[in-house]
């Protein structure tokens, strides 16, 4: 295995936490919803659309890396996907109080898991590592629309 390779495998499983056996997409979610206060919500709007596209374009690549490494489509080492969709959650915020963090992390669990239209459909428009990314990106999508609304009626 070549150092870029190693490398995959650990940008795309989002260091250990990949390695947890059980539930490792919760891990891999809970990791983010937890560092977005500090390293992602903080940023002006187009900083949060920039740091999204980078995930996006990473994880596309070393997801569809760890794929061939590891013999499995969708390998549940690769968590990358679950930065980049709860991360979407979040997008429109630029902060939530603690209980609203907490339900954006259970929304985009919600989605991912559940995968409504077209969600479930979208892991086959892409290849690879691409495929792995966008059903989480759409599950974000709806995610960040629920915990808007959410929010909206929290402050009305």
């Amino acid at each position: 295995m070549t150092t870029g390779d190693r490398l995959s495998l650990l940008v795309s499983g989002l260091g250990p936490i990949g390695k947890i056996r059980h539930a490792s997409g919760t891990w891999g979610s809970a990791a983010a919803a937890l560092a977005a206060p500090a390293l992602f919500m903080p940023l002006p709007f187009f900083g949060r659309l920039l740091v999204l596209a980078a995930v996006f374009s990473i994880g596309g690549v070393t997801a569809g890396r760890a794929e061939v490494l590891l013999g499995r489509k969708d390998p549940g080492h690769v968590v990358i996907d679950e930065l980049a969709g709860q991360w979407i959650t979040y997008l429109p915020f630029a902060a939530l109080p603690p209980l609203e963090l907490a339900a954006g992390f259970f929304l985009f669990r919600a989605f991912d898991i559940l995968k409504p239209p077209p969600v479930r459909a979208s892991e086959n428009w892409l290849p690879g590592g691409w495929g792995i990314m966008i059903d989480d990106v759409l599950a974000g999508v709806y995610a960040a629309a629920c915990l808007a609304v959410l929010h909206w009626l929290r402050g009305a």
